[in-house]
């Protein structure tokens, strides 16, 4: 039973959505957080990874360390997203079972779904057809986590449980156009263009892909949830229910900036899948929706980024 006093490590704190857990379970006032830096535990190695588990004998355990990248990181480095995401999921999963850990959380991801997916997406479509490419090295190591934890679960009674999010967005996430999601990089693009008096801001794609959108905070939260409310080894949606386009997205983030340039669109570059949404019906049935609205998690985005740029903190 999960109580604040509980053992939890959470694989990958500084992330993204690690530092939403972080702070979510903080609020519950969670007393025994386990976090290690990548200088302090190399995920991809089994012997650090044991010898972490060894030494804090966590309880419940949440992966959220992940090589993460938007379309163009993923098209640049392949085998990279691929191998370091399959030590970092064997590694930790193995070593929950090894060490006895009471519940683990195996963050996965929307990309597992087949470009041809009905939208929106059921569970149910998992394995139905063919991979998006510009993502499938990143989709086939998430889905090569899932099969894991099943089969450890089937075979040796791990209790695991394999959320499925939508795109995350929110503080906390890279600005770095190399490896930024989008929007984390239209809101960069766009101060820039303000500050810069752009007049134009050119886009990748045609601009009418649609996306899901859940703020970070909103998914710890939806973890926090499961891990009290769910048990089952069957992968389970976790996203907002409503997508935008592509050119829906960059016009709010253009106007929450006050950029009165103009949006041009590259059509030569991917857009992507057609449209990703989660059917998260599911989800909703067990009692869990989210909170944040689109605009109000972009806001909280533009002020990560300005702050970073103020006080010199990394991009």
């Amino acid at each position: 039973m999960l109580e604040t006093k509980s053992r939890i490590y959470i694989a990958g704190h500084l992330g993204v959505v690690g530092s939403a857990l972080v702070r979510r379970f903080n609020n519950e006032a969670f007393e025994n957080l386990i976090c290690r830096t990548r200088q302090e535990v190399e995920l991809t190695s089994q012997d650090a990874v044991f010898q972490l588990f060894k030494a804090t004998s966590p309880e419940f355990v949440i992966i959220a360390a992940a090589k993460v990248g938007g379309i163009a990181a993923n098209m640049a480095a392949p085998a990279s997203f691929l191998l370091e995401n399959l030590k970092i999921q064997v590694n930790i999963l193995e070593a929950c079972l090894r060490f006895g850990v009471t519940k683990t959380v195996f963050l996965g991801s929307s990309c597992i779904y087949p470009g041809n997916s009905t939208q929106p997406m059921p569970e149910e479509s998992f394995m139905q057809g063919p991979l998006e490419p510009t993502n499938a090295p990143y989709a086939v190591a998430k889905i090569s986590g899932i099969y894991l934890a099943q089969a450890l679960h089937q075979q040796h009674g791990l209790n695991v449980i394999s959320p499925m999010p939508c795109n995350i967005y929110g503080p906390g996430d890279h600005f770095d156009f190399e490896r930024s999601h989008v929007v984390s990089a239209l809101v960069r693009r766009f101060v820039e263009a303000k500050r810069e008096h752009a007049p134009k801001v050119t886009l990748w794609g045609t601009g009418s892909a649609r996306r899901e959108f859940l703020h970070v905070d909103d998914l710890a939260d939806a973890c926090l949830f499961l891990l009290r409310h769910y048990d089952s080894p069957e992968i389970l949606n976790i996203g907002s229910g409503i997508d935008f386009s592509i050119r829906e997205l960059s016009e709010l983030i253009a106007s929450l900036v006050d950029y009165d340039g103009r949006l041009e669109w590259d059509t030569n570059k991917p857009d992507g899948m057609p449209r990703k949404l989660l059917d998260v019906t599911k989800l909703h049935q067990l009692g869990w929706q989210h909170t944040i609205d689109l605009e109000t998690g972009l806001r909280t985005v533009l002020d990560d980024y300005h702050q970073r740029v103020q006080f010199g903190g990394p991009i």
